[in-house]
């Protein structure tokens, strides 16, 4: 059965069991009728995931796989801030008339720096790390840049990628450690580590690696309190062996990678759950 499943439903549980509520204090977040939306959460969990035995995806409902690879290339291909750059709906509550983000996700991957003496952006200096210098301890992503942050229309929820080389035998195995500081689980979970799984496939591809381990470190996991009965019936669900998911091998160019050169096979999920409220 899908291991991604495993980890999904013992960090459920224990967000039910052990976690603390939010109900009465303060908070932002809140559901379209105007109600204040509240959280049953877990500080500090950290979820490993081995690409190099399964994909993790989860089976007890559907993950849309490509819409979530083609949010991870708008963020780290396509750089970019506008909503009418992305198929998926998922940023439509934040953006503005003209469809943009503001200075968010991948407007701050695409800003310039100096690098000793070249100007580059955050993803290039990655690739070109991980080609000139791939033992490097400094290779990273980090979305959280203050300066922008007044400016963004949300804060990055997934905010960094170190990016870490180790050795087997005669090859080199990329691994990642994303860096998160609040998800919604229900809604969140499977889909970042699906598509930061995608990335990390991608980057490996084209430095030809082998994808190693995801390793996904969550602040704040949380639940929400319109959630809580959704969650319930996906732990009392049947799971299924993992899909067989890879990449175009063709593809030798990270800027060249499509959601068409995404291949999923035996992908046998539960029934997809519809119209999730969404806590904005």
């Amino acid at each position: 059965m899908s291991y991604a499943d495993k980890i999904f439903k013992e960090m459920c549980r224990d967000i039910l069991e052990n976690g603390t509520s939010t109900e009465g204090e303060k908070v932002r977040p809140h559901w379209e009728d105007g109600t204040q939306a509240y959280t049953i959460k877990k500080f500090g969990v950290v979820n490993r995931y081995d690409l190099r035995k399964e994909f993790p995806a989860i089976t007890i409902r559907k993950t849309a796989l490509k819409s979530a690879m083609d949010e991870i290339l708008w963020i780290y291909q396509r750089k970019s801030n506008n909503i009418h750059d992305l198929k998926p709906h998922i940023w439509d509550s934040w953006a503005d008339e003209s469809g943009s983000i503001g200075t968010a996700y991948g407007y701050v991957v695409g800003e310039k720096f100096f690098y000793k003496g070249e100007e580059i952006d955050q993803m290039d200096y990655v690739l070109k790390q991980l080609k000139e210098n791939p033992y490097s301890r400094r290779i990273l992503t980090n979305l959280y840049q203050f300066h922008d942050l007044a400016t963004g229309h949300l804060d990055p929820c997934c905010y960094s990628a170190t990016y870490n080389v180790t050795k087997e035998g005669d090859d080199l195995v990329l691994n990642m450690v994303l860096n998160q500081r609040s998800q919604d689980v229900l809604a969140a979970n499977n889909w970042n580590v699906a598509q930061y799984a995608i990335l990390l496939m991608m980057v490996a591809q084209v430095n030809h690696m082998i994808p190693g381990e995801l390793i996904h470190v969550i602040a704040d996991a949380h639940i929400y309190d319109r959630h809580v009965d959704i969650i319930k019936e996906l732990l009392d669900r049947p799971e299924h062996p993992a899909p067989k998911v890879w990449l175009n091998p063709d593809v030798t160019d990270f800027y060249s990678f499509t959601t068409d050169d995404l291949h999923v096979e035996d992908y046998i999920t539960e029934p997809q759950i519809k119209n999730i409220p969404i806590a904005i």
